[in-house]
């Protein structure tokens, strides 16, 4: 069987204020486009289909548009990812399902719903154990975290989530395609730079070892970078297939699809995308900066500007490049001279941000910082539980 493997549309996240719904549009587009060519199988959609827990209805047409696109090709598979409202993804289960999409939003038992079993348009059949996002909160107690140290509970969820997946695993056989969908952070991985941070630090992290010999692909969403991390079985991220934040200025955004057979493991290929528009970083004097105007080709912009404060700067650079540049900072030969980086703060998230603090203040307590990410968490999904 193949398979086309996305994840992490992130379908209305903005750029510094910037809207990226005709962006979007245009990468599931190419994706769809992708799986008709390739004439797929099966479609599995890891995770991270929302940037945010209540979308907006443009978000949300764009994303079941992308997904009944998807359907005309061939059965697709979603589980929910940390940025998704796994109850509002639930509510839309029975109409999804009417159009060849199965979603999976909480984690269920394998006769549960856990595993989707299928048969494929050439004959082969498979399994797919659905691993939705699973917070650590969700398996490891309040108790247990205000109780135990920092690498007790750390190993406890790290225990917990192997034993889920081995426990939906177990179904696999000689005779089926065997499959792993889920939504999660895998020690090891490298971050593209947008994704959530206090949802990728080691207390939420599970070995690329947890999942079973007997799986033929493990397909993951979560880190927005396209990576391998296991041989056997194949674990993959097949990351984001738009850059979403300056630190994904490097990364080549893709789709994978993976061929298998029961007897056979999964050989993967990397295909390119080439929709949205791309995140460069500029960095110079005036001077230097005004001799590249014009030549970026509607690439965002986060330009560095190595000249002395003064007033008006930042608007003689915005007037060099226009909308495209979305940051604009000022790094004076002062600040360089004193060892001050006006990047410091770059890609930080809060928890990042709060433990510096912490830190500073010598009040460095992980046990603080697991309420603290219980209350970021809970503030992230507050608009859409209201």
């Amino acid at each position: 069987m193949r398979l086309l493997h996305t994840s992490d549309w992130h379908v209305g996240r903005t750029l510094r204020g910037r809207d990226r719904s005709d962006e979007h549009r245009a990468a599931l587009a190419e994706i769809a486009g992708i799986a008709r060519e390739r004439e797929v199988d099966l479609v599995i959609v890891a995770g991270d289909l929302f940037e945010s827990a209540a979308p907006t209805p443009d978000a949300e047409r764009i994303v079941y548009r992308a997904l009944l696109d998807l359907a005309d090709v061939a059965p697709v598979v979603v589980v929910s990812g940390n940025h998704d409202n796994e109850r509002r993804l639930a509510a839309v289960e029975p109409l999804l399902g009417l159009g060849r999409i199965t979603t999976r939003a909480m984690l269920a038992n394998a006769d549960a719903g856990g595993v989707l079993r299928l048969q494929t348009a050439g004959g082969e059949h498979a399994q797919v154990a659905l691993m939705p996002w699973i917070s650590q909160r969700y398996i490891v107690r309040a108790e247990e975290l205000m109780t135990m140290d920092a690498d007790q509970h750390t190993g406890l969820f790290t225990e917990r989530l192997a034993a889920i997946v081995a426990r939906l695993c177990e179904s696999f056989s000689s005779d089926t395609v065997n499959i792993v969908a889920g939504h999660a952070m895998v020690s090891g991985g490298a971050l593209g730079g947008g994704e959530r941070l206090a949802h990728t630090v080691f207390e939420y992290c599970m070995s690329a070892t947890g999942f079973p010999a007997s799986a033929h692909y493990v397909a993951l969403g979560h880190l927005h970078r396209c990576q391998q991390l296991g041989g056997q079985p194949p674990v993959w991220y097949c990351g984001s297939p738009l850059q979403l934040d300056f630190g994904e200025t490097d990364d080549a955004k893709a789709v994978l699809i993976a061929e298998a057979t029961p007897s056979t493991p999964a050989r993967v290929e990397t295909i390119p995308l080439s929709s949205g528009r791309r995140l460069r970083k500029l960095a110079g004097t005036l001077e230097q900066l005004a001799a590249i105007a014009g030549t970026t080709g509607g690439d965002y912009l986060r330009v560095i500007v190595h000249e002395d404060t003064r007033a008006g700067l930042a608007d003689e650079v915005r007037e060099l490049f226009g909308d495209d540049a979305v940051d604009v900072m000022i790094q004076s030969q002062s600040a360089t001279d004193l060892g001050i980086d006006v990047r410091v703060h770059e890609g930080k998230a809060p928890r990042e941000l709060f433990a510096e603090y912490l830190d500073d203040r010598k009040a460095a307590d992980e046990r603080v910082l697991a309420l603290f990410d219980e209350l970021l968490e809970e503030d992230t999904r507050a608009p859409a539980e209201a």
